[in-house]
């Protein structure tokens, strides 16, 4: 639901710019964190309201007593808790139990797996915050699933969890136990195989705090349709992929500082975690841009899913574009930026299948900012070849925008602050016209987009206004 709250004029041409100071993100992250919080309070309230054959008494009393363990919790150690709460992959979670419990007809062992998962949230808050806790878990598809920390491979069935004085064991039906120890950091390890923990990958500015990069949450993909949307399934990574991610993980920073302060400050505010994905379906050795595929969820703020890149600098670009997604979405949830429907009618360079116009929206956004971004790259590149290829990436994505602008720039369903944010983009669209490209780039640039159009009209007849 849109809270049409105001935002300051500087904010908004701050996030036209596809820039945004700190102050500015912050104002997006508080109002998101304050809408999580709404909707675990209404898992509560739905909870009580739905019928003793969805919910029977003996459930609503444990997720009470689930709720009075994160109660408690947050009482010890606030950040701890919100650690877990705000985690990307609690929103699907909580989304989707909140429509089992007001549906009329629920999927009753969905339902009871969603239930029980708040269990395991509390009990990885509980542990988080250094307090003595005991929980019965169910596996799910093979694990035993603790948020943010890690998970346990376990058979079907219910495991025993006890934690207290920094060590945590976990006896699994039909299964030996295995003990897992906290460490000064906060992680969890083991030297039992069982124990899979979420990789922690370093921070991207000092102070701010490390990102997981989170193969084990059960609701990291749940629901989402990536087959839809060209995206791979997730994956557990092994401990040669975990070195791979590491390691270009560590090229990142210096490569998103080369496209300015911001676009390390809005990895620094809003990643919240990374969800590794396998490679694009029907993918194969035919290069490394191809051989990618990335997106995000509007109900999992701040995660990024994403198969491997295949160098830092498509990392880094990968970020850069998947963060404008997260920015325009919870920009959009804060006010309203058009009032234009949902009909899938126009072209987009980047899409070979009609797009609504917010989906048009955000697409020319994230472009804007790759153009953007890769201009920089390519300004600074000392290398012939890093260049080249980044002068041929800002040519494609600013021609990709320039053939969509005159939409976006065209409806009158834009509302004022859209209007104010379509204004900015214009205005950097052109001021990305200060550094053209060698000769040859915008040409073929021109080239790609007058074919993926005539393709797009075969297939999809003329754009309908």
């Amino acid at each position: 639901m849109n809270s049409a709250v105001p935002v300051p004029d500087r904010a908004l041409r701050e996030l036209g710019r596809t820039e945004g100071t700190a102050a500015t993100l912050a104002l997006l992250v508080r109002d998101q964190d304050t809408r999580r919080l709404v909707l675990l309070r209404a898992l509560l309230d739905a909870a009580a309201a739905a019928p003793t054959t969805v919910c029977p008494p003996p459930l609503l009393d444990r997720l009470r007593a689930d709720w009075a363990l994160l109660e408690a919790a947050e009482r010890t150690d606030r950040a701890a808790v919100h650690a877990v709460l705000f985690h990307p992959m609690t929103g699907p979670w909580a989304q989707r139990l909140l429509t089992g419990l007001t549906t009329a007809a629920p999927d009753g062992p969905g339902l009871l797996a969603d239930l029980g998962h708040l269990t395991a949230l509390a009990a990885a808050a509980a542990i988080r915050a250094g307090m003595s806790v005991t929980a019965r878990l169910t596996a799910r598809d093979g694990l035993l699933s603790l948020p943010t920390l890690g998970a346990v491979r376990a058979p079907a069935g219910t495991a025993e969890l006890a934690f207290a004085d920094g060590e945590m064991t976990v006896r699994p039906t039909g299964g030996p136990p295995l003990t897992v120890r906290t460490q000064p950091d906060g992680t969890l390890s083991s030297a039992d195989p069982r124990w899979l923990p979420v990789l922690m990958l370093s921070a991207v500015l000092p102070g701010t705090g490390p990102v997981p990069l989170d193969d084990v949450d059960p609701y990291r993909t749940r629901g989402t349709g990536l087959e839809r949307h060209g995206l791979s399934a997730a994956t557990h990574i092994d401990d040669s992929e975990r070195k791979a991610w590491i390691a270009s993980w560590a090229g990142v920073e210096p490569l998103l500082r080369i496209g300015g302060e911001h676009r390390l400050t809005e990895a620094a505010v809003l990643l919240r975690c990374l969800v590794p994905l396998g490679p694009p379906p029907g993918s194969g050795p035919t290069g490394e841009a191809a051989a990618h595929c990335s997106g995000t969820r509007r109900e999992a703020f701040g995660a990024v899913l994403s198969s491997k890149p295949a160098t830092p600098a498509y990392f880094a670009s990968t970020l850069v574009h998947e963060l404008q997604h997260t920015k325009l979405a919870a920009l959009g949830a804060l006010v309203p930026l058009h009032h234009e429907d949902a009909t899938p009618r126009h072209f987009a360079p980047w899409r070979a299948d009609p797009r609504p116009f917010d989906g048009l929206f955000q697409g020319a956004y994230s472009h804007l900012a790759l153009a953007d971004y890769w201009q920089r790259f390519a300004l600074g590149a000392r290398r012939v070849t890093h260049r080249d290829l980044a002068w041929a990436e800002h040519a494609r994505c600013r021609q990709q925008v320039g053939a969509v602008l005159p939409v976006l720039a065209g409806s009158a369903l834009l509302t004022v602050e859209g209007r104010v944010l379509v204004n900015e983009m214009i205005t950097l669209y052109h001021r990305l016209e200060d550094s053209p490209p060698p000769t040859g780039h915008l040409a073929r640039a021109d080239a790609y987009v007058n074919t993926t159009r005539v393709i797009w009209q075969q297939r999809n007849g003329s754009p309908r206004t």
